[in-house]
């Protein structure tokens, strides 16, 4: 017989370890990332919208606006543009609706300088009649008048032309009260329009404004006295240099076009020097 042993008998256990997900399975991580940015660009967008003014927004919107360049001619180049560069606004057709002189934006169309055809009036286009308002506004960086003459003038441009509008203020008028006589305001805002007025050949008209006067007066004398003014700045032009076949017509409107909505107010006693358009 063999001999018997109390030794217990070695066992061996293999465990198997099944897994390993957490380092093979981070794409959630990712997904996570990108959700979380794009929450934060969301309320970064709603904070924007409601920190700025519809004006802003409107100009953040005209800025993102594209335009598309088409260039029907050639400019005789080999380019993907024929020659022209994209930005060539006035050679190429631009169909977008960002700030472009077709589409200018809403600060540039209340300047009133916008909108108008700078072809359609032939000589003086919008180029002449931004360097004539320059001039009469001091841009130039060659003032011949001083600060004070300037609070009296406003220049705008119309389907008419380029409008010069000369105006009364509280402490300072135009003509003697009542009168057609000039003040020496008057003289040489004259001059400044005279001077300016060789940038461009366009006819000139002259139409005269004034406010109204009280019911109480027994004979109104409005209509005289705004054609009676007209006619003095028109004589005022001429003598100052500005030749007599350039001045097309005087006009008195009396007090029927106010420039105030209260009726006696002194700004409605102005002068209108309007650099015509040709037709």
């Amino acid at each position: 017989m063999g001999a018997q042993t109390n030794a217990a008998p070695i066992i061996i256990k293999k465990k198997r370890v099944s897994g390993g997900d957490g380092h093979h399975g981070g794409a959630w991580k990712v997904a996570y990332a990108d959700f979380v940015t794009a929450m934060m660009a969301f309320f970064m967008l709603m904070w924007l919208l409601n920190a700025t003014t519809e004006k802003q927004r409107k100009g953040l919107a005209d800025y993102f606006s594209p335009t598309i360049p088409v260039n029907p001619v050639s400019g005789g180049g080999d380019g993907a543009f024929g020659g022209n560069n994209m930005f060539s606004e006035k050679t190429m057709v631009m169909d977008g609706s960002g700030a472009t002189n077709r589409n200018p934006t809403a600060s540039r169309r209340a300047r009133g300088s916008a909108g108008v055809d700078p072809k359609g009036g032939g000589p003086g286009t919008l180029e002449e009649f931004t360097s004539l308002e320059a001039r009469l506004l001091g841009r130039t960086g060659e003032s011949m008048v001083s600060d004070k003459v300037f609070k009296h003038i406003v220049t705008r441009v119309t389907d008419r032309g380029l409008v010069v509008e000369l105006f009364d203020t509280e402490d300072d008028a135009l003509f003697e009260p009542g009168t057609d006589k000039p003040t020496p305001l008057m003289r040489t805002l004259a001059h400044l329009i005279a001077r300016s007025s060789d940038l461009v050949t366009n006819m000139i008209a002259v139409d005269g404004h004034v406010r109204s006067a009280p019911v109480v007066v027994a004979r109104k004398q409005v209509w005289d006295l705004s054609a009676q003014r007209a006619l003095t700045v028109r004589q005022l032009l001429q003598d100052k240099g500005v030749s007599v076949q350039r001045l097309d017509r005087i006009t008195g409107h009396a007090d029927r076009a106010l420039s105030d909505e209260n009726p006696m107010a002194v700004r409605n006693n102005r002068i209108e020097v309007v650099f015509l358009r040709t037709p």
